[in-house]
């Protein structure tokens, strides 16, 4: 007989949990049903139970998930709840965690939503790198909604109260209805084309998904990209998000905040004008009052006081620079004074006139040529004998040369 694998109550659980996890149909359920045993506990996740006529489910909705959560859930509400299956193994028992959530009835148009959000995310539609600042002063303002809502009237008296020197053109349409979305995408390609127009609102008041709805259509968020002027979606209350929302270029939790995030506080902008005035004031003060002592200490200072102090002590350097100078100048003649009389001494013990003085003659042939050796004179023949103090002329009687040869 076959051996049969005993298993732990552990073993078992895990077991069967990693063979829910396999399955994929058990990872993305949606299931309908009514809210029982709800209980929203401190550390804010949901616990509640979803029940029909013949069979119950334990379900449980983290926080992380139901903080995005558009209504609040109760017991007794029907609701259609999204996530996967698994079994939490201190209790051995089988429960839903819900990711997502809605009122039964509103199913189609929630899959309709996340169905048109996911395309256009893909598309980059929502992509951060697409979205145009808002303008700081705005001049002229276009409101795309309806002119009958509250909150066409909220966007005025905010504007007005706000920042009453803006130009608002109000471009009327259905919010609501088959028309609407076409309408607000036609809005907004005629606003495009109005001149010096420097942000957009579109929008309108709370609602039910229903009411909401033409700010999910996929003509109203193309429009919305395609716009040149930045785009403030202002759809609903803080808890209500459409595709509008995601595409454009800010997204205001009301009308109200949207107008408020459209232009600024002239009073804030006159607080900072006084507090700069005030400061601007207070530093030219400060710069004159530095001044002034500057100008006072130059007043005092000896330069202006007595100016022609610094002229004589300029003479006063003067003179000494030019006695330095004579005195320079002085021992460099003195100095070459000297080397000149030893150079005109080194001269004059050359000079053939200090030779002839001391007894010597020179002897020029007839042609007035020096004779610098005895064998070049003849006999008979006339030479010129130069003196120290004179000429004379002579013949030539005999020659002996130092060898003795006549």
């Amino acid at each position: 007989m076959q051996d049969i694998r005993i298993y732990s109550v552990t073993q078992l659980t895990q077991y069967l949990k990693n063979l829910f996890a396999a399955d994929p149909q058990l990872n993305r359920l949606r299931v309908s049903g009514e809210i029982s045993n709800f209980k929203h506990h401190s550390s804010g996740h949901m616990y509640f139970t979803l029940k029909d006529e013949r069979a119950a489910l334990r379900c449980v909705m983290f926080r992380s998930a139901n903080q995005r959560l558009t209504f609040t859930p109760a017991h007794g509400m029907k609701v259609v709840a999204s996530g996967k299956l698994s079994i939490y193994e201190r209790d051995g028992q089988y429960q839903l965690y819900v990711e997502s959530m809605q009122p039964e009835g509103i199913g189609s148009l929630y899959a309709a939503f996340e169905l048109l959000k996911e395309k256009l995310a893909a598309e980059g539609l929502f992509d951060p790198a697409h979205k145009q600042p808002l303008p700081q002063f705005p001049q002229r303002i276009g409101v795309i909604t309806s002119p009958t809502g509250a909150a066409v009237r909220d966007i005025l008296t905010t504007i007005k109260r706000r920042f009453s020197l803006v130009e608002v053109l109000i471009i009327p349409v259905l919010v609501q209805g088959p028309e609407a979305a076409s309408q607000i995408a036609a809005a907004l390609q005629f606003i495009n084309e109005v001149p010096d127009v420097d942000v957009v609102i579109v929008g309108r008041g709370g609602g039910s998904l229903e009411e909401l709805w033409a700010f999910n259509e996929e003509i109203v968020a193309r429009a919305i990209f395609a716009s040149k002027i930045p785009v403030i979606s202002a759809v609903g209350h803080e808890t209500d998000f459409t595709i509008a929302d995601f595409v454009a270029d800010a997204r205001a939790a009301t009308p109200t905040a949207a107008a408020e995030m459209a232009v600024p506080d002239q009073r804030a902008i006159r607080n900072i004008l006084q507090t700069s005035h005030a400061r601007l004031v207070s530093r030219l003060k400060q710069k004159l009052e530095q001044e002034k002592r500057y100008l006072a200490k130059l007043a005092a200072s000896r330069v202006l006081t007595c100016p022609l102090e610094r002229v004589d002590q300029a003479k006063q350097t003067l003179d000494t620079l030019m006695l330095q100078l004579e005195t320079q100048m002085t021992y460099h003649l003195q100095a070459q004074k000297a080397r000149l009389d030893t150079l005109a001494g080194k001269l004059a013990a050359l000079n053939p006139e200090a030779v002839l003085q001391r007894g010597y003659a020179i002897c020029y042939d007839e042609d007035g040529k020096v004779i610098r050796s005895a064998s070049r004179l003849q006999c008979d023949r006339q030479i010129n004998i130069q003196l120290h103090d004179g000429r004379a002329a002579a013949k030539i009687l005999a020659t002996k040369l130092e060898d003795g040869n006549e």
